[in-house]
């Protein structure tokens, strides 16, 4: 894992996206194609509004879903359909966006996506860490040997509480408590990682992930396990490093 560190969150935003689009624009230059995951969260609000403005033949891209709640409405503010729709797609229309959609039937939607997904190689995946340590939503302790693409999570209390101190949702008990998201091992099967973690409060997550042992009580920890991962830091979230 290559650590990248910026003086503020919109440098970060900018050099990640600059980055993916490289990436990317690799990918179609020796396939015709590329496809690649896209993170949600307040992690990713820069590198996503720079990646959009970016010259990429995104009739090219075929796009995939990190992570959603189960039974959650797209017209819910939280949702992360919403999210990516309003953010991403409706910005670039790729070739194809796979939303998890864990609204009506999650077990037939994760049998959907494994499908799909097992024909698709991911070459770029943009990704974030949690501040409890988490990736995608594989809270801890992580499950690092299943091998299916998209899982059932349960959400750990540190997780639920800061997507309500995001602003995503008024109380504790309106966040959902279980969602579909992507595995570890699918996670780490993408040729190239885009990790975004900006602001002070992810500084902890960022030690342990850099300089921890790798572990499933600190998921991100697995990254320094995949060769091709860059971690783009801001000087708050890099502040306790070594």
């Amino acid at each position: 894992m290559e650590v990248i560190i910026s003086e503020s969150k919109q440098e970060l935003g900018s050099k990640a996206a600059t980055m993916g689009a490289h990436l990317i624009q690799q990918s179609i230059d020796q396939n015709g194609i590329a496809n690649i995951v896209v993170a949600t969260g307040a992690s990713q609000f820069e590198m996503l509004n720079e990646l959009v403005k970016k010259d990429i033949d995104w009739s090219k891209v075929t796009c995939f879903h990190l992570d959603e709640y189960i039974g959650m409405s797209i017209e819910h503010p939280a949702s992360f359909r919403k999210y990516l729709k309003e953010r991403f797609v409706d910005k670039v229309n790729p070739k194809k966006f796979y939303y998890i959609n864990a609204e009506n039937n999650p077990e037939g939607e994760c049998e959907r996506l494994n499908g799909i997904i097992s024909q698709h190689p991911i070459d770029v995946a943009f990704v974030g860490i949690g501040e409890n340590g988490h990736l995608a939503f594989n809270d801890p302790p992580a499950d690092f040997e299943i091998e299916d693409p998209y899982i059932f999570v349960n959400l750990d209390d540190d997780c639920r509480k800061q997507q309500m101190g995001e602003g995503w949702f008024n109380t504790l008990e309106d966040v959902p408590k279980k969602a579909i998201s992507m595995s570890i091992k699918q996670i780490l099967k993408s040729k190239n990682i885009i990790c975004s973690v900006p602001d002070a409060r992810k500084s902890n997550a960022v030690k342990n992930a850099v300089e921890g042992e790798v572990t499933p009580l600190v998921p991100s920890t697995i990254l320094n396990k995949h060769s091709n991962t860059l971690l783009y830091l801001d000087l708050e979230s890099s502040s306790l490093l070594k």
